[in-house]
């Protein structure tokens, strides 16, 4: 028996089946839209669908209005459950604490940006409008 056939974990994964087995994209041709687009970076390059991802490799995906950057820590080309998932990855200090950066960022300038309680009428639409204008 050869190594490979002892060994359960799968070793050439693509990179777009990768991101969707560790739950990332909800579908497969989300992640690989992502990646093909350049959006997904792999060891800090712009990589394709079809590039084999290895341990170890360092990957930077968005997340929302922030960008994970995660180390592959296992191979599965199987989509798991949420905590098995969260094992195959480990997502770095820095990004956490730049993401945590962010989020308290949006938050200030949403505050300093209020919304108003309801839409201008045509009276003060036109104020607007004329206050623009000047």
């Amino acid at each position: 028996m050869s190594q490979s056939e002892n060994n359960n974990t799968p070793q050439n994964i693509r990179l777009d089946k990768w991101l969707w087995a560790a739950r990332f994209f909800k579908t497969r041709a989300i992640a690989r839209d992502m990646v093909q687009s350049g959006k997904v970076q792999y060891n800090g390059q712009r990589a394709k669908p079809g590039k084999h991802v290895e341990l170890g490799a360092m990957i930077k995906v968005p997340a929302g209005w922030d960008i994970r950057e995660i180390k592959v820590l296992g191979l599965s080309d199987k989509r798991l459950s949420a905590p098995l998932a969260q094992a195959l990855f480990e997502e770095t200090a820095e990004s956490v604490t730049k993401r945590e950066e962010n989020q308290a960022a949006r938050k200030v300038s949403a505050f300093h940006s209020p919304k108003p309680d309801h839409r201008p009428d045509k009276k003060q639409r036109r104020q607007i409008i004329k206050f623009k204008q000047q």
